[in-house]
């Protein structure tokens, strides 16, 4: 059982920037994705990226979006720039899945941290 602990997120302004992390207790290795999602109301589980034998992205997110893995801290990043506001959202980490874009092929998630993006 892996155990996620996310940090980062708030408030900013259009344009700006903001990095999350989701730090895991536990074995990530072994092939499976780790991966990025939000949830906005009314859709849940947004795709957003994910790192396995390199990083995968949503092609709404590429070009914006950077996912980086330290694997000494046993931790992985999402950086993310040119925030708007429809970037506003609560925003998942997971970990476990085989098919990085499904949802519902991961078995631990993080907490979840709320990004918003306003003027």
């Amino acid at each position: 059982q892996v155990q996620l602990i996310q940090s980062g997120g708030g408030s900013v302004q259009p344009g700006e920037s903001l990095r999350l992390s989701c730090a895991a207790s536990g074995y990530t290795d072994g092939g499976n994705c780790w991966g990025w999602f939000k949830e906005r109301e009314m859709v849940a589980s947004i795709y957003l990226g994910a790192s396995r034998d390199t990083a995968y992205y949503a092609d709404s997110v590429k070009g914006r979006f950077t996912i980086s893995r330290d694997n000494a801290k046993n931790t992985l990043n999402l950086q993310m720039i040119a925030l708007t506001p429809d970037d506003t959202a609560m925003y998942y980490c997971a970990f476990g899945g085989r098919y990085c874009f499904d949802s519902t092929q991961y078995h631990n998630w993080g907490q979840g941290t709320q990004v918003t993006v306003s003027s």
